[in-house]
């Protein structure tokens, strides 16, 4: 094989171990291949100049020398100062002066209510995202990542704080988060770090603790939304996830100081509801019928608090501000009390998105209008038309987690940063018939979690981890104490490939927002590896049992069958256990009243 068809080759994305013992194996009987082997091993920007024919063959030989860093560094060089391939293999064969290791940064990427069922590092059922999984490739997948109370802005408060909701004081949305209390990023900056946000914030008090902040105003918009860039109040026109990005990268570049080991929090509204597409993306997945869920028709059996709240696709999402059939006639109309505020997000566009987003929902009102659905078709035409904006909006979403992903690898800067990508918790994609979240059932408690952390180990991750571990994990990283009060752990060694005896094997969660939005009951409860124990209160006093192993799907409440009292009794040892370990007071205050 000659290096003649070298390009062809170079395309190939895979770098594998198999690759390079292959090369050693044929190193002496096939010397052509074997150096062509290892070319394949280059990163990808180093490759792309192979290609393009900046760098020749003998220049990729040189590169394979050396470590990944140095490969970009020299390539790069070689390219600019015109280096011949003698003079590249000399630098290359330099010893390199040991340097002080730098501290690494932290790039912290959440999106609002992604679900892990539409990332395709978890199910490839609705969507690939080879973006968000090429972290997962290069990094890990936690497969049991969970959060302590399944709402935005409380879900933000225990990131920051390392602490659950009761603890932060930031139990519900109404709440406004006590920005003078200790914070992760606080503690960083005190070890060193910059640090900045951009992108959703949703915690109502203005944000502390960070060098540069660029935030939208509450839930946000997705069109040509409305910024506070530290302190002032600015309009951006665009769409919301690509200017996230572009704000992101901007700080990245431009901003910060790059003496210093940064931590930025990346949080994208996206893609909250109401799911708006970018108009690049409007056509996509035109032609895709997504599986109804096996539980879309659940009947709530048993399970009471699940029969009484209000997020059912069928009964409560609005056609005109869920679904976008805000009708230029005004013929459609609704009685969720959203219909003005449908037809309001379509006033915020410019002439070219109006016009873009006609093109795209005009037929399908039209179409809509004409078929007067009713029953089970409407049921599932609007699950149908729910999944397609929701898809549409994560595609933008991978998309822009590419764009920085590229600009990290281009400034060499992969090798000395943690990227974390997440969600602030997880959504139901129309099992159980809803959409939304709050509920302790798996698809709101369970959220996506994706690192990449140079030098770590690859694959999955199956210990229970929750997002007040973050702050623990950080600080550690950073080298900075972790305070006692935090209540999180730190899984920095989980992603060394450390097993400690002494993880977690339960899970404490409590949700609160009640009477709200969506009416789901105030709530707690505790999660094993099998098992899942629930205590609605409030305006009811109702268990519920569920057995994760037999029942995944959560839709048999056990907790009266006779035959559990042993395990109800573990199960409520338990949860006391945490309750006592997290400080909340909640059964006490129960028993009072």
């Amino acid at each position: 094989v000659g290096y003649d068809c070298s390009s062809v080759l170079l395309r190939y994305r895979e770098r594998t171990q198999t690759q390079e013992q292959a090369a050693e194996r044929l190193g002496k009987s096939r010397p052509a291949l074997a150096n062509l082997l290892r070319l394949l091993t280059l990163p990808d920007p180093v490759r792309q100049m192979l290609i393009d024919g900046k760098l020749s063959a003998g220049h990729g030989r040189a590169l394979v020398t050396v470590d990944r860093k140095r490969q970009i560094q020299l390539a790069n060089l070689t390219v600019q100062q015109g280096w011949s391939v003698r003079q590249l293999e000399r630098i290359c064969a330099q010893p390199v002066k040991e340097e002080s290791k730098k501290p690494m940064n932290i790039l912290y990427i959440m999106c609002d209510d992604h679900s892990y069922q539409t990332i395709s590092a978890y199910d490839n059922r609705f969507i690939e995202t080879p973006n968000i999984d090429r972290i997962a490739k290069e990094g890990v997948r936690f497969t049991n990542s969970f959060v302590a109370n399944s709402l935005s802005g409380p879900s933000r408060a225990c990131l920051l704080t390392g602490k659950h909701s009761h603890k932060n004081g930031f139990t519900d949305n109404t709440k406004t988060f006590n920005g003078g209390q200790q914070t992760f990023p606080k503690l960083l900056k005190q070890a060193g770090y910059q640090t900045a946000i951009v992108g959703k914030w949703h915690l109502t008090s203005d944000p502390t603790g960070f060098d540069y902040w660029n935030i939208l105003i509450g839930q946000g918009d997705y069109y040509n939304p409305y910024f506070i860039d530290n302190g002032e109040k600015k309009q951006i026109e665009g769409y919301a996830t690509n200017i996230t990005t572009d704000l992101a990268i901007d700080w990245l570049d431009q901003k910060r100081d790059k003496d210093k080991p940064f931590c930025l929090l990346l949080h994208h509204k996206a893609p909250h509801r109401t799911w708006m597409p970018d108009t690049c993306d409007l056509d996509l997945y035109n032609d895709v019928v997504f599986p109804i869920p096996e539980t879309f028709y659940d009947k709530y059996e048993g399970r009471i608090a699940a029969s009484e709240q209000e997020m059912s696709i069928i009964e409560d999402m609005d056609l005109v501000y869920d679904l976008k059939l805000a009708d230029k006639e005004n013929e459609i109309h609704t009685k969720t009390g959203l219909e003005k505020a449908g037809r309001a997000m379509y006033n915020r566009m410019n002439p070219d998105q109006k016009a873009a987003w006609d093109k795209h929902y005009d037929p399908i009102i039209k179409d809509f209008k004409e078929r007067k659905l009713s029953d089970k078709a409407l049921a599932e035409w609007k699950y149908q038309q729910y999944m397609h904006d929701y898809i549409r909006v994560i595609h933008s979403v991978d998309r822009n987690v590419g764009r920085v992903l590229d600009y990290l690898e281009k400034n060499d800067m992969l090798d000395n940063t943690i990227i974390v990508y997440t969600s602030d918790q997880g959504f139901y994609m129309g099992e159980h018939g809803w959409f939304d979240k709050r509920f302790m059932y798996e698809e709101s408690f369970r959220t996506p979690m994706l690192v990449r952390y140079p030098g770590g180990i690859k694959g999955d991750i199956p210990e229970m981890v929750q997002n007040i571990d973050h702050a623990a994990t950080f600080l550690e990283l950073a080298g900075a104490p972790v305070p006692e009060d935090i209540q999180g752990d730190s899984y920095l060694p989980l992603l060394k490939g450390e097993h400690p005896k002494d993880w977690r094997t339960s899970l404490y969660y409590h949700f609160y927002e009640y009477p709200a939005e969506h009416m789901v009951k105030r709530h707690y409860g505790v999660r094993t590896d099998r098992y899942k124990l629930i205590h609605f209160y409030n305006d009811i006093d109702v268990w519920e049992l569920y057995d994760l192993q037999n029942d995944p799907m959560e839709m048999k409440n056990i907790y009266n069958e006779p035959g559990n009292e042993e395990i109800i009794k573990q199960l409520k040892d338990e949860l006391h256990k945490l309750q006592k370990q997290y400080d909340d007071p909640i059964e006490s205050e129960l028993a009072k009243s």
